[in-house]
């Protein structure tokens, strides 16, 4: 496979915020370094600032550790069993009481107590390690203070007001808001920018990867566009979860999707839920695709016309599955709605003949054997 990823170049790392969404920022960080990633800056808001802390020490094995092995109490003081069945609903009549007395007695205390999230940072944050670092670091928060974004480029900071300057730029609406620097309060850097590609570009930074955590609070800045500037997004097509489910399983999900969706950048791979190198060209994935329809046409005894086809039945499989482009990215949606309903797995980088290979051998063994015939039915 060709990259389409300049591994010669340097580049500055923007990094969203989005709580516990943040391990998928970390298997971007992976997959990019594996790639020959070089930086020497990078940015962050939230959790982004967490992250961006880790990549500034340089040390992806720590963050691999946190965010590997992360649970609901290392970030506020919870129960990790009780926020485990409020995520997963699996709440029963007779701990609704319960639960509803302990929500009042977080919002009578101010909010949901974050001691364990500094103890976290104290843990895996060196600040020393940030100043005397060879990549420069920026965050953002929001000063409720001064009322104004209030953006610090950290190795200016004494060591001993690092930890607090992450916290401030993470404190989430519904943590407990403590006042930090002489008595000021700060909210999470999401209200000011949920995405600090500007505070990069300000600095003077050119070649510029942005990893944004969608589905998340806060506004993102509009980038004015400049000079020289360029600005690659990586971000994820499918659900990270709740801002606030920091659950092992969902954040190692996360790591993985990171890590593939950054192999998708950087070898500009096709597909939204596989990760697809292209080997089809458009006339064979249209002969493919006629395959389909005519495997319809032969089960259900009906005949199509050509005309129907093509004005008809492909106009509306491109539209149902979002594809805009040629014959081949009609197909690839189609085929990847079919993998999905499989349980092909997608954590892999597959040809799109071997895709297809084994989409055809699951209808073979499965009683779902007809589906694609079946999805046409629907559109004719």
């Amino acid at each position: 496979m060709q990259k389409k990823f300049d591994s010669e170049k340097t580049y500055a790392i923007a990094l969203g915020g989005g709580g516990a969404k943040g391990g998928y920022e970390v298997g971007v960080w992976r997959s990019l370094e594996e790639e020959g990633l070089r930086y020497n800056a990078v940015s962050g808001t939230s959790v982004g600032a967490l992250n961006g802390a880790l990549m500034a020490m340089r040390a992806p094995e720590k963050a691999e550790e946190l965010w590997s092995n992360i649970r609901y109490s290392d970030v506020m003081d919870v129960s990790d069993d009780t926020m485990s069945k409020v995520f997963d609903g699996d709440i029963k009549a007779v701990e609704i009481g319960h639960m509803l007395r302990q929500v009042y007695s977080i919002l009578k205390g101010g909010g949901i107590d974050v001691t364990p999230l500094k103890n976290l940072l104290r843990e895996y944050v060196d600040p020393a390690a940030i100043r005397s670092s060879d990549v420069d670091f920026y965050l953002v928060t929001y000063s409720l203070t001064d009322k104004k974004e209030f953006d610090v480029r950290v190795r200016d900071l004494p060591e001993d007001q690092i930890h607090d300057m992450l916290l401030a730029s993470a404190y989430y609406p519904a943590f407990k808001n403590e006042p930090i620097l002489g008595g000021k309060r700060f909210t999470d850097g999401g209200v000011a920018d949920s995405l600090p590609v500007t505070p990069l570009i300000d600095n003077g930074y050119k070649d510029i990867i942005a990893v944004r955590l969608t589905g998340g609070l806060g506004r993102e800045k509009r980038v004015r566009a400049r000079n020289g500037v360029t600005v690659s997004y990586i971000e994820p097509k499918r659900k990270l979860g709740s801002t606030l489910k920091f659950a092992p399983e969902q954040t190692r999900y996360n790591i993985s999707l990171g890590y593939y969706d950054a192999k998708r950048f950087v070898y500009g791979l096709e597909g939204e839920y596989y990760y697809i190198e292209r080997t089809m060209t458009e006339c064979e994935a249209y002969n493919e695709m006629m395959e389909v329809i005519g495997a319809y046409a032969e089960n259900s005894g009906s005949e199509i016309s050509l005309r129907s086809i093509h004005e008809v039945v492909l106009p509306r499989i491109a539209k149902e599955h979002g594809a805009s482009g040629d014959y081949y990215d009609v197909f690839i949606h189609y085929l990847e709605h079919a993998g999905e309903a499989f349980e092909i797995p997608e954590f892999r980088i597959i040809k799109d003949t071997e895709l297809l290979k084994e989409v055809k051998e699951s209808m073979h063994h499965s009683s779902m054997g007809k589906l694609l015939s079946k999805k046409i039915e629907k559109l004719v």
